[in-house]
């Protein structure tokens, strides 16, 4: 890349500052940009990612649009695959030991990710890599010489280290060699800048430390915040329910995103989209003043984040199919089909044996907070049975964008 192709420092800080929590040290950011634009170098932007589950969901997008910023820029992305380190597993924000994965189990996330990513970074601008390439190539001797660069105090400065041993929970030897495992990777990367979410900022700082002590210069470290779940309280996790995933269909984006409240979404659209933060104040202005719907605000936001994810035409569809069902009280025109053996069937049977919920006491709940309808009327009665005469059919509903056709056998 020429000189004149990198956009100038000032105008490249002020987009990757957007969204972004810290960064440490930012005029060491402004010195390496401006070698890089002099140089007509690109800088190496490294982000890691344990391989513990196969799917992405919007709160890992956080920290790949910021990845994107910089493949805009021109600058080298490599989306760096943990497959050694998640054979530890990461403890940042854990209160107990990870239980291990299998080698398996992570060459299998490992490629869902593969192809998740390039639904946000370009590919032509993306290095992937993973770390058991040079981990997994170190002596005993070499780990001994990584581990004498860093000390036991350090490592225990942690913040759920110290709970940990203050509640006399066990910490394993291996964890603690975590973080200086993936600062060895930005040794073996030379990565300039290294960016993860708030909880991995003391992993990224070990990070400059040992790049220090292998001679290299400091890499610069950028965090980014944790995305809120849909629940507007606990950080977006696939285990509390409250996500939202990149590889749902886009009907399932908008639905979920129509679901928020209503402060929640600025931060959205200022974490997930490129909206400028002058236009968002604004919205929340108007909102605030009745000038505009935060409704409306909030179709627009989930009709780009399916967009995202599906292209412009799968976004304003799933728009049209959400109003169809939601403003005008009709059902979606296309239903999975459950087909209904002849005589009575317990609704409940049929809720797990046909895996529409994930237990039996999950469908008595949903049934008992009057989230199950059939035909428009709402089921109150757990022990409810199903019956269609021969070629009649109903029209099933699970909470509020769910819908399944049912029809009786033939």
């Amino acid at each position: 890349m020429k000189y004149r192709d990198f956009k100038p420092v000032d105008e490249q800080l002020a987009y990757l500052k957007k969204g972004c929590v810290e960064i440490i040290q930012e005029d060491e950011l402004r010195a390496k940009l401006e070698r890089s634009r002099k140089a007509g170098k690109p800088l190496q932007v490294k982000v890691g990612f344990d391989p513990t589950a196969p799917d992405l969901h919007l709160g890992h997008t956080v920290v790949l649009r910021k990845m994107k910023h910089f493949q805009d820029l021109g600058h080298t992305v490599v989306f760096l695959i943990g497959d050694f380190t998640g054979l530890i597993g990461d403890p940042s924000g854990r209160s107990a030991t990870r239980p291990p994965m299998t080698r398996e189990d992570i060459a299998r996330n490992a490629e869902t990710y593969k192809a998740q990513v390039f639904k946000i970074l370009d590919p032509e601008k993306t290095v992937i890599d993973f770390n058991s390439r040079w981990l997994g190539a170190l002596s005993s001797f070499d780990l001994i010489h990584l581990a004498a660069k860093h000390t036991v105090a350090r490592i225990l400065e942690r913040d759920d280290f110290t709970k940990r041993l203050k509640a006399g929970i066990p910490i394993s030897v291996h964890e603690m060699l975590y973080p200086l495992m993936q600062a060895y990777d930005s040794v073996a990367l030379k990565s300039d800048v290294e960016m993860g979410g708030t909880d991995q900022k003391f992993n990224l700082l070990v990070g400059r430390d040992i790049q220090r002590e292998y001679g290299l210069e400091p890499q610069v470290v950028v965090t980014l915040p944790l995305l809120e779940g849909l629940d507007g309280v606990e950080k977006m996790s696939k285990s509390l329910g409250n996500y939202v995933g990149i590889t749902e269909p886009a009907s399932e984006i908008f639905g979920k995103i129509m679901s928020l409240p209503d402060g929640l979404m600025y931060r959205y659209y200022e974490l997930l989209t490129d909206v400028p933060a002058p236009q968002i104040e604004a919205w929340k202005k108007d909102a605030a003043e009745g000038t505009v719907n935060p409704r409306d605000l909030k179709a627009r936001l989930g009709e780009a984040l399916a967009a995202d994810f599906w292209g412009p035409e799968a976004g304003a569809a799933a728009r049209e199919e959400f109003d169809r069902i939601f403003k005008q009280k009709e059902v979606p025109e296309d239903m999975p089909e459950i087909v209904l053996n002849q005589g009575d069937i317990p609704l409940i049977d049929l809720l797990v044996e046909k895996k529409l919920v994930g237990s039996r006491g999950e469908a008595k709940r949903l049934i008992q907070q009057g989230g199950v309808t059939i035909d428009n009327r709402r089921v109150g009665d757990i022990v409810e049975k199903l019956s269609l005469g021969p070629g009649c059919a109903a029209v099933l509903k699970l909470g509020k964008r769910k819908f399944y056709r049912l029809t009786a056998a033939r």
